[in-house]
């Protein structure tokens, strides 16, 4: 019996009722196992050692280029999803490495400049299916990545990468995790981000949302993982009570910093840069990187754009957007 055979047992003889196997997962493309993985911990590996996870430093959570080191990233966000959807599979005894593999994955397809960026791709695709970064995220791993192969993820991987945020859950229970647990991290962190540039103060908060789930971001964050341990089974959940102020928390949150705070200004300015790049390039197909001529004839011009533009990160967006429309300087000499 080789490594992964015994990893193999010990999710059969340790996990729950209901856990997902990794034994039991299944790819489009067979492949020969690896004899020290599981198929779980080979997709994780995967996904950290892809371009579109490297690229999720300089793309922005909340705030577009803040000025300090503290401020969430895209990635740090995606490893304090991680951090938060392990502890939780842990303690249910659900499959750990499956959550981290779903978590490490749920945003590689996520625009610059956050979810204003999403914004401006979805209104310039409105006639050609939308924009959603959930599903452009499993548009990376089936074909984006590896010039075009794609990163042959599992089925269960790729199932809770799609359903991570809106419509039908995921079918497996760790997918589930991640999907809450990206809520809790991002509410949370979205505040801690908001207290530490001033644009709010604890005490802000609601007080009847304090009162139930803690004075701080930390306080709040082990409330709801404890009510998510404590109250899912069947499902993951929280008890209705812990879920009414946390919907509150995320309430406040919109109306007092998401829709109508500070942070947002920079917003109006993204909507002119995605849309004068986006016009560019469907007139000017050849200026594309090699890689996305391929797509234009197979998926069409407006696809292999947005697959463009999409992957950028956000200080390289601006790079491209100043090469395309901004005069370069130039010195006259008189002889």
């Amino acid at each position: 019996m080789n490594a992964r055979e015994r990893w193999e047992q010990f999710e059969r003889d340790y996990l729950v009722t209901g856990a997902a196997l990794s034994a039991n997962s299944r790819r489009d493309r067979e492949e020969v196992p690896c004899p020290y993985r599981t198929s779980f911990q080979r997709d994780r590996d995967r996904i950290l050692h892809s371009k579109s996870f490297r690229r999720l430093k300089h793309k922005t959570q909340v705030f577009l280029s803040p000025e300090g080191d503290h401020y969430r990233t895209r990635l740090t966000h995606t490893l304090e999803v991680s951090q938060i959807a392990r502890t939780i599979a842990r303690a249910l005894c659900l499959n750990e490495d499956l959550t981290e593999a779903i978590s490490l994955g749920h945003d590689l397809g996520h625009t610059p400049f956050g979810h204003a960026g999403e914004r401006a791709l979805d209104r310039l695709m409105i006639d050609h299916g939308g924009f959603r970064h959930y599903e452009q995220s499993v548009r990376m791993v089936e074909l984006l990545e590896n010039d075009g192969k794609g990163l042959n993820l599992t089925e269960e991987v790729r199932d809770g990468i799609a359903r991570h945020t809106t419509g039908d859950q995921a079918k497996t229970l760790e997918g589930r995790i991640v999907r809450l647990a990206d809520r809790v991290a991002y509410v949370n962190h979205d505040m801690d981000d908001a207290i530490r540039s001033g644009l709010l103060k604890e005490t802000d908060v609601p007080e009847d949302v304090r009162a139930h789930l803690g004075e701080t971001c930390a306080h709040r964050i082990d409330a709801l993982v404890t009510a998510i341990v404590l109250n899912s089974g069947e499902d993951i959940r929280m008890d209705d009570e812990t879920g009414y102020y946390f919907d509150k928390l995320h309430e406040f949150l919109h109306r007092d910093l998401y829709r109508d705070s500070a942070a947002k200004i920079e917003e109006k300015k993204v909507d002119t840069l995605i849309c004068q790049m986006f016009d560019y390039y469907l007139t000017h197909i050849e200026r594309l990187p090699q890689e996305y001529h391929q797509i234009a004839e197979t998926a069409g011009v407006y696809t292999a754009v947005c697959d463009y533009i999409a992957s950028m990160t956000d200080n390289y967006a601006v790079e491209v957007y100043h090469n395309l429309f901004v005069p370069r300087s130039w010195s006259i000499h008189i002889n």
